[in-house]
């Protein structure tokens, strides 16, 4: 491509929280020509993550993400946010790979380039045509992050900028164990003082973390902050996590959440007394089956759906506004029939009022914050063997995006609704 003046690429803003979104454009290409925008990622792990697609620059010689159609690449047709949520690992990487941000003090940086004609491979031997290195964050600026001391509860505490008191979470993840903090520096970004809990290591089984006055404690923890308005203190749990939501809000007499969102989740478990119980009832696999790549799929472990109550949270017993978000084509857990029997659950006790549900098409069981990638399968530690195999967690990357930008804009709107009496405040980058 010989011009006088180069291509100039914009992105903005290019400072942001990952769910904010951006505007990639290039100008001053000549008409009708053929380029490639391209994304990477260098991540914590070492690994490289990509995402390209091909486009054809209009009669003023621009090419808009948010107003052109992608031909090719990772995503297709018009999407302004291809290049975030159609990332994934570049050829030739580790198989099972999944992107988390684990050190969210500092931003995931993403290198934006556009090159001359349509490519697929190789974009790190070619020199492009121009770059624009963009910086995504899950911390907003005067968000604190606090190490939690007290001995009896593992977590880290995100607390948002300003005189507050604002509303609570507890945020609980699965079965995979250790400390992930990413979602709650986003919600303290928006207003929430957040507990990130970690109630196992990755690989461990059992634990005296994990008997239910864990999570009461844990729960206390965030109520009983200066910051906090008391009364005024959520939970939100996906997977695992929001088994034990279900559990807290049906059966704890210490621990009263105002809501809950549970993502992914069920509540076909006969509880004991420690949720022990529940990780290795988790793990059988007497119904698990295996696809063509030898993926695991555990969402038959738990169907049918019992219709012995004594083998099933009793959700008739909740009190408190509840969102479930499911997926469709969750191949972990029975998430979709978990929310059904819910619903008949809580209607028999005149509760239904209480009950919202988001079921999405081609949606599996991750669902993340919005433009995070899309893991169908990805490595697991089977806390009974320590034995690493791949598990399949479902979905279609373009629905399981839109998923996830749907239902993060819908939990968002579910917790201002229920926790705050004021707008919450508006994180600025």
């Amino acid at each position: 491509m010989s011009q006088t003046i180069p291509p100039v690429l914009s992105v903005h803003p290019t400072r942001a929280l990952v769910d904010e979104a951006f505007k990639v454009v290039v100008t001053n290409l000549p008409p009708a020509t053929p380029v490639t925008l391209h994304a990477l990622h260098y991540s914590e792990d070492k690994d490289y993550w990509e995402a390209f697609g091909h486009y054809i620059s209009d009669h003023r010689g621009m090419v808009s993400a948010a107003q052109h159609v992608s031909l090719g690449g990772t995503y297709t047709g018009i999407e302004p946010m291809g290049l975030l949520w159609s990332m994934c690992p570049e050829p030739g990487s580790r198989t099972g790979l999944r992107l988390r941000k684990r050190i969210v003090t500092s931003p995931m940086l993403i290198h934006i380039s556009v090159y001359s004609g349509h490519i697929t491979v190789g974009f790190r031997n070619q020199t492009p045509l121009a770059s624009v290195l963009t910086e995504r964050w899950y911390m907003a600026p005067g968000v604190q992050r606090v190490e939690i001391n007290d001995k009896r509860v593992r977590g880290t505490l995100f607390i948002p900028p300003g005189p507050g008191p604002f509303p609570g979470l507890l945020d609980m993840w699965g079965g995979g164990g250790g400390l992930l903090e990413y979602r709650s520096a986003l919600l303290a970004s928006h207003g929430y003082v957040s507990l990130a809990l970690e109630y196992f290591s990755p690989g461990e089984l059992q634990t005296a973390d994990l008997q239910i006055q864990y999570f009461e404690v844990s729960f206390n923890i965030v109520k009983d902050h200066p910051q906090v308005i008391s009364d005024k203190v959520g939970i939100i749990g996906l997977s695992l996590g929001a088994i034990i939501a279900f559990y807290i809000a049906s059966e704890s007499k210490v621990a009263k959440p105002h809501c809950c969102v549970c993502i992914s989740g069920h509540h076909i478990f006969a509880f004991g007394e420690t949720i022990g119980s529940v990780q290795r009832e988790q793990q059988k696999e007497l119904k698990a089956r295996v696809d063509e790549n030898n993926y695991r799929i555990w969402r038959d472990v738990r169907l049918p759906v019992p219709s012995d109550p004594s083998e099933k949270i009793d959700v008739r017993k909740i009190t408190c506004p509840l969102l479930l978000v499911t997926g469709n084509d969750d191949q972990n857990t029975p998430s979709v029939e978990a929310a059904e029997d819910i619903a008949q659950m809580m209607s028999s006790s005149g509760r239904q009022h209480l009950l919202s549900t988001l079921t999405y098409p081609d949606t599996g069981h991750l669902i993340e914050p919005p433009y995070s990638p899309h893991f169908r399968a990805t490595n697991f530690i089977k806390p009974t063997t320590k034995e690493k195999v791949i598990v399949l967690w479902g979905g279609r990357t373009k629905p399981h995006s839109d998923a996830q930008e749907d239902s993060w804009r819908k939990i968002l709107a579910f917790l201002e609704q229920h926790l705050y009496s004021r707008t919450p405040p508006k994180a600025r980058l």
